[in-house]
C-alpha cells in the first residue's frame, strides 16, 4: 500500500481523513478518503500500488472493462452509451475544429468510443492497461487497441485531441501523464478529461456510499477547484467545463444498489441531482472538463 504524504493536486501537508468508503465492486475492504484543506481535492489514502491494484479490477460488474449487459442497470447504461458516444464525439469536434484528425483515448477500456471516433474517420489510438479490456474490444467493436505503456513512445504535438472518459482518476502517475499529454497536443488541440464531483447534490447525498468515490479504483476525488488548481499547475488552463446528464441518474442507482436500497428511490434522486445540475455545471454528478493549451 502507499500512503500519500502530500497532496496529490497541489502537494500541500494540509490534509487528513474525512471518510471510509467499502469496495463494493470486487473486496468489501474499506477504504479512507482525505481531503486536502489547501486545494479542496480528496483522495484515497492508502491505495494499493500500481502493481497491485489489477485484481480490483476484475469484476464483471465493472462495465468499462466488460462491457456487460446484466442487471437492469447495466442495461440501461448500455442504451444510454449510444446517446453520449454521438455527443463526445461532436464534443470533440466542436471545440478542435476538426472534422476528422487525430485523437488518442486513455484508459480506452472495451473499445466503444474508440470505434466511434474510427468510424467518423478519425485516426484513432487506444490505450488500455488491461488485457481483458482490449480482449473486449477487440471481440465486440473489432477495435485493437494497445498496451498504456506506449503513451510515452508517442511523438510531441501528433494529436488533436486527447480523451480520458473517467480515467484521470485511475492513474498512478498523475503529474506525469499530465505533462505527456501537454507534449502531445497540437497547438489548436484540447483535451478532454471526464471525472466524477464529489461536490455534486449526489454526492453529498449519498455521502461515503457513493457510488463514485469506487475505492480503491479512484485514487483521486475531484471537484472544480482543484481540478483547476491541477490543471494550471501544468501549464494549462480549463477553457470550459460540460456536465454528463445521465450520470447523475446512473451513479445515484449504483449508490442505491451497492447499498441494498431501492432502484426507484435511485432514480429520484439521480432526478433531484439532474435538476440541481441543469442549473450550475459545477454541480453535475460527472463534469467533462475542456483544457487547453
Amino acid at each position: 500500500m502507499y500512503n500519500y504524504p502530500v497532496c496529490p493536486v497541489c502537494k500541500s501537508e494540509d490534509f487528513g481523513p474525512v471518510l471510509q468508503a467499502k469496495d463494493t465492486t470486487v473486496s468489501n475492504e474499506m477504504f479512507q478518503i482525505c481531503h486536502c484543506r489547501n486545494c479542496d481535492q480528496r483522495f484515497t489514502n492508502p491505495v494499493p500500488e500500481a502493481e497491485a491494484i489489477g485484481p480490483y479490477y476484475k469484476s464483471e460488474a465493472y462495465i468499462s472493462h466488460s462491457n456487460t449487459s446484466q442487471g437492469l442497470i447495466n442495461r440501461l447504461y448500455q442504451t444510454v452509451r449510444k446517446i453520449t458516444l454521438r455527443s463526445k464525439r461532436k464534443l470533440v469536434t466542436g471545440e478542435t475544429g476538426a472534422v476528422k484528425g487525430d485523437i488518442l483515448d486513455i484508459g480506452s477500456g472495451a473499445g466503444a468510443f474508440l470505434a466511434e471516433m474510427q468510424q467518423s474517420g478519425w485516426k484513432a489510438i487506444g490505450l488500455e492497461p488491461d488485457e481483458d479490456a482490449r480482449t473486449v474490444a477487440q471481440a465486440d467493436f473489432g477495435v485493437e487497441s494497445q498496451e498504456i505503456d506506449r503513451l510515452f513512445e508517442l511523438p510531441e504535438n501528433s494529436v488533436d485531441a486527447i480523451t480520458m472518459w473517467h480515467v484521470l482518476e485511475h492513474v498512478h502517475e498523475l503529474d506525469l501523464y499530465l505533462e505527456k499529454m501537454k507534449s502531445l497536443l497540437r497547438s489548436k488541440g484540447a483535451i478532454f478529461i471526464a471525472v466524477p464531483n464529489y461536490t455534486s447534490w449526489d454526492a453529498r447525498k449519498y455521502k461515503e456510499r457513493w457510488a463514485a468515490y469506487d475505492v480503491p479504483r479512484h485514487l483521486y476525488h475531484f471537484a472544480p477547484v482543484s481540478m483547476k488548481v491541477l490543471i494550471e499547475r501544468h501549464g494549462l488552463k480549463v477553457a470550459k467545463l460540460k456536465w454528463m446528464p445521465f450520470d447523475s441518474f446512473y451513479v445515484s442507482m449504483l449508490s442505491e444498489r451497492n447499498h441494498g436500497g431501492s432502484v426507484l428511490r435511485g432514480i429520484w434522486n439521480g432526478f433531484c441531482s439532474f435538476l440541481v445540475a441543469m442549473r450550475r455545471t459545477d454541480r453535475c454528478s460527472s463534469i467533462i472538463y475542456v483544457v487547453k493549451k
